[in-house]
């Protein structure tokens, strides 16, 4: 299936929403602590504090996506983002950067649920193809706002904010000429959708366990930005070898595609089994990189955990949208992107937990365990849900199938 144009500007959109926060994200801690003096610790709290911020926002973005449409949930939280970084450009000492740090991380948690639930909603026979768009684009935004950061933060961090926001005026341009989409979506009045439904009920019980799998498995992958990270430099592996590890996930999310295509055909696109073969391979990147004291079993770990990913993450909000009643589309994925904070939010805490009281092999150990769990949530989120949503689910699977 060719992609819509209208899906297409959601996808350059995310890319440039992505990249304008990308130049600040691998750069906090280091802002923080470099010139602004304070402790890891505080930078820490910070930095939690932003994560939950960012929860906030994707559940609000997604309640509001419901209630007001795509096209002014997107603005309310573009026009948060643009003042947070106007206010950071003037305003960057202490305590301010927090302050504005925090309600930038607001702001964009309100995007991206919204972008998510309209990209459904626009084209609604997409299935894992529009989602995979949509993660693509993340990942061009990570490694473009990253790799430019670094680039940009060697002459001035002065630059990194100013950068910031030309990213943000440049997403405002585009949401503001492109998202005023017609959503071919049939939605109800909020107040005729039956949210106690016995239906309703299974498909939100069944969400909670895909959330609960989104979350440990983003716990164990952020480990690969803390726990291991700090192992790298613990047995001499070099912060620019370790920058490589990420440099080649990134090109392996957009090169490899065609590889798993034929898994998941074999797979006839069922989202479960997909999922399944990810988070089997998740497992097994950390066994293998449990064993690694030297560069090159790390590269082969990343490979391993980038082929999970690529199983994973575009399944998941495609699941929520299938799961969502009519009319609740926009809270659904709002819960998704919620549950990938929270795990990145509480990872770093329990992996530096594993690692202190334990050792590092403890780590890799516990990592493997709480997999398992994500295993056991994914192997009953379908069990509770009414037969008849189970059989359309799987006629709509079948007329899609050509186009995963």
């Amino acid at each position: 299936m060719n992609i819509p144009k209208s899906v297409w500007w959601l996808v350059i959109g995310m890319a440039l929403n992505i990249t304008g926060a990308s130049f600040l994200w691998p750069l906090n801690t280091i802002f923080m602590k470099e010139e602004l003096h304070k402790s890891l610790t505080i930078a820490g709290i910070v930095l939690m504090i932003n994560s939950f911020g960012m929860v906030v926002g994707n559940l609000l973005g997604g309640f509001l996506f419901d209630k007001l449409g795509g096209y002014k949930t997107i603005l309310i939280g573009t026009f948060t983002c643009l003042c947070s970084t106007t206010l950071l450009n003037l305003f960057h000492g202490w305590p301010w950067y927090a302050i504005w740090l925090v309600l930038l991380g607001f702001g964009g948690g309100m995007i991206v649920p919204a972008i998510y639930a309209m990209a459904g909603a626009v084209w609604p026979n997409g299935g894992r193809q529009t989602f995979n768009a949509i993660y693509l684009a993340q990942n061009i935004g990570v490694a473009l706002g990253a790799a430019l950061g670094g680039f940009v933060a060697e002459f001035s961090f002065n630059y990194i904010f100013m950068a910031n926001l030309i990213m943000y005026v440049l997403f405002a341009i585009v949401a503001i000429t492109q998202f005023n989409l017609e959503i071919n979506a049939k939605f109800k009045p909020q107040d005729s959708i039956d949210l106690k439904s016995k239906e309703n009920k299974k498909r939100f019980t069944a969400m909670m366990l895909v959330c609960a799998m989104f979350a440990i498995c983003w716990i164990a992958y952020i480990q690969w930005e803390t726990t291991i990270a700090s192992f790298t430099q613990s047995i001499n592996i070099s912060m620019s070898q370790y920058s490589v590890l990420w440099t080649i996930n990134g090109i392996m999310i957009l090169v490899a595609q065609p590889l798993i295509r034929p898994i998941i055909i074999l797979l006839k696109g069922n989202l479960k089994h997909q999922m399944f073969v990810g988070i089997l391979i998740f497992m097994s990147s950390f066994l293998v990189t449990s064993f690694a004291n030297h560069f090159a079993i790390f590269v082969v770990g990343m490979v391993i955990l980038t082929f999970g990913e690529m199983f994973v993450w575009p399944a998941v909000p495609t699941i929520a949208n299938q799961l969502a009643p009519v009319g609740k589309q926009g809270q659904y994925q709002g819960f998704v992107n919620s549950a990938s904070t929270v795990g990145k939010a509480f990872g770093p805490f329990i992996g530096g937990i594993l690692v202190d009281t334990f050792n590092m092999s403890m780590m890799f150990i516990g990592m493997i365990i709480l997999l398992s769990f994500a295993l056991l949530f994914l192997s009953f989120y379908d069990k509770v849900l009414p037969k008849n949503f189970k059989n359309q689910h799987q006629s709509r699977r079948r007329r899609n199938q050509n186009g995963i």
